[in-house]
């Protein structure tokens, strides 16, 4: 590239950074812009022959030679003051999604955005009405930097009631681009839903989800990509950001996916650690073993969209009833969700999905709920039957989503949950129900 003298540099970096700052947005919509034509005089030199001495290039006149000189001192000083200010490599995207929410059996309705998630987690709360601001940078060196903010949402809320950190995490390249050592704050990869409302297509989310996964990981391990395999394993603490006294046994959880395409794949994940055992007043009681498995996989042809889900799950000492002499039994379950999206246009998508967990033993418990909660619909019949059998629950949700736009989507749903017992309480009516009905909205607006 032909140099250019002190003053010519001067000018064009006096034309690149006016004395009103750009935003990031404008200065990368520039450096885009200038490094097309930058491009084109560039292609229309390499085409040319070499001027005589003295002369400018030719095929072109001094004036677009010195137009040429000064495009491309612009763009360098964007570059640089792009690496000055720590933005190469750097990507920052995020959501908000305001949310109303009706519900039958607790007499209310209203809108739902920001609340504390530490007042309890509920499916008809869990992280829905949220916000999220994601920053992920790139080093030359390959290593990427993440952090995500969610607050009174996220792993760090839903761990201690006031984190607003949903991941921090770092992966370093290893051998390549495709073996890393990943290490922070890491959110769950089990099932086949996700937690951000930009990649969940209905605004609550499944029984297993809620109620047999595990929130997210402190620790560290491995992430490997080859091929159509995914390969992701870490010794974390579960569920938590530091182990309390006397705890020093970490949780092995562990992940791989095959996508065969874009358009199908299977995954399956387990995890091994122990997990809290809750007191009435839902302080730990102790911490028991708990191993939990799960398959999940996608299908998508054309118009139509599949997905599903098995999972297993146990936990030591955990069950809600005990026995005869007040001890602690072990609780068990397992569960399926399914769920099919039909695109019946370009922007508007219909969605059904049906849930069914088995929490039969030993009066119920399922993952982190060993008290039962009526609420939820977790625990024995309310109205004084066996104690010893816990309610099978089950939820039927139908809805849709439409793409106002690129960036705004609305999503509708009605569901329904119910269960084999009456465990839901009515706070109008002071009583237990089997059934409870929810209609849930939400915008979600992302960039």
């Amino acid at each position: 590239m032909k140099s250019l003298s002190p003053s010519l540099l001067v000018v064009a970096m006096t034309a690149a950074f006016p004395a009103a700052a750009q935003s990031n947005e404008e200065l990368l919509k520039e450096l885009q812009a200038l490094k097309q034509r930058v491009n084109e005089l560039e292609s229309k030199l390499q085409q040319a022959p070499a001027a005589p001495a003295g002369q400018a290039q030719w095929g072109m006149t001094p004036e677009q030679s010195a137009e040429f000189n000064r495009i491309a001192a612009k763009t360098e000083a964007a570059e640089d003051n792009m690496i000055a200010q720590g933005l190469k490599g750097l990507k920052i995207s995020g959501y908000i999604e305001p949310t109303f929410v009706y519900n039958q059996r607790q007499n209310r309705a209203g809108f739902q955005f920001l609340n504390q998630q530490s007042d309890g987690y509920y499916y008809d709360t869990s992280f829905m009405g949220a916000a999220s601001l994601d920053l992920l940078k790139e080093t030359d060196s390959g290593t990427l930097w993440h952090l995500t903010l969610a607050p009174n949402r996220g792993v760090g809320a839903a761990i201690d009631g006031s984190s607003i950190i949903q991941e921090a995490s770092v992966s370093v390249a290893l051998t390549d681009d495709q073996t890393r050592f990943i290490a922070g704050q890491i959110p769950d990869w089990s099932g086949y839903e996700y937690q951000q409302p930009t990649l969940n297509p209905f605004t609550s989310h499944n029984l297993l989800y809620d109620f047999t996964l595990p929130v997210g990981y402190t620790g560290a391990g491995l992430d490997i990509k080859r091929g159509p395999w995914w390969i992701r394993t870490a010794l974390a603490n579960l569920n938590s950001a530091v182990h309390d006294a006397g705890q020093k046994s970490p949780a092995w959880a562990f992940r791989t996916d095959y996508g065969k395409d874009e358009f199908s794949g299977a995954g399956f994940a387990s995890l091994i650690g122990t997990a809290p055992v809750f007191d009435v007043d839902g302080n730990v009681e102790k911490r028991t073993l708990a191993i939990l498995t799960e398959v999940d996989g996608y299908f998508t042809r054309g118009d139509l969209t599949v997905q599903g889900q098995l999972s297993y799950g146990q936990q030591k000492s955990a069950a809600i009833t005990p026995d005869a002499n007040g001890n602690r039994r072990d609780a068990q379950w397992y569960g399926i969700s399914g769920l099919v999206g039909y695109m019946f246009t370009p922007r508007l998508q219909g969605l059904v999905r049906a849930d069914y967990i088995y929490n039969r033993k030993n009066g119920g418990g399922l993952f982190g709920y060993s008290q039962a909660d009526d609420r939820n619909g977790i625990g024995p019949d309310m109205n004084g039957s066996n104690p010893d059998e816990g309610a099978n629950r089950y939820a039927i949700t139908v809805g849709g989503k439409y793409a106002f736009n690129e960036n705004t989507t609305v999503k509708l749903e009605y569901r329904l949950d119910g269960a084999d017992k009456a465990v839901f309480y009515d706070v109008k009516n002071g009583d237990y129900k089997k059934l409870n009905q929810m209609l849930a909205t939400s915008v979600v607006v992302a960039f």
